[in-house]
């Protein structure tokens, strides 16, 4: 009994000990560098797992990062920069959450490579044919990065964006 006695009173003098905080970090270049990418490294694996649910899909990687599946495909024309786009999608986060989408009997229009739409958006609809359907999946510097959107993209979310692309002018 003594023993155990002298136990509990060494843990809880133990616990009443101040811990130590750790010194602050210096942030710099090399620092950010590291982070910026372990969080890429990270994302990778997260679009990674997502498609190892669909192995039977032929997935093509740009070297910006942006992950494709031509799930419908044509023989229409490619779409240029400086064209207009009509599409219709549906923008998701990995977990299957939908964030936004056109409605079905809407069309999007977007100046390709002149509009605020996702960069990931743009670089995927230049690889698509008039008429096609596709997957795209792109890490979070293709989408809205740091900060997300603000409002249903939260911060450092890859997305998963099925797309057809209707039309081109």
């Amino acid at each position: 009994m003594k023993k155990e006695f002298v136990f509990c009173l060494l843990l809880l003098c133990s616990c009443a000990e101040e811990e130590k905080q750790p010194e602050p970090v210096q942030w710099d270049m090399e620092k950010s560098t590291e982070m910026n990418k372990e969080l890429a490294i990270e994302e990778s694996i997260n679009i990674d797992l997502y498609f190892a649910q669909h192995e039977n899909w032929e997935v093509k990687e740009t070297g910006s990062g942006l992950r494709y599946v031509i799930l419908k495909k044509t023989e229409g024309a490619f779409p240029k920069a400086g064209m207009d786009a009509k599409t219709q999608y549906k923008i998701s986060l990995l977990d299957g959450t939908e964030v936004y989408k056109t409605a079905s009997d809407e069309v999007d229009i977007f100046r390709i490579d002149k509009s605020d739409m996702e960069s990931g958006i743009h670089e995927g609809i230049k690889l698509m044919r008039v008429g096609e359907k596709a997957k795209l999946v792109f890490p979070s510097h293709l989408a809205h990065g740091l900060v997300g959107d603000l409002q249903k993209i939260p911060p450092l979310s890859p997305l998963v964006v099925d797309i057809e692309l209707i039309g081109i002018e």
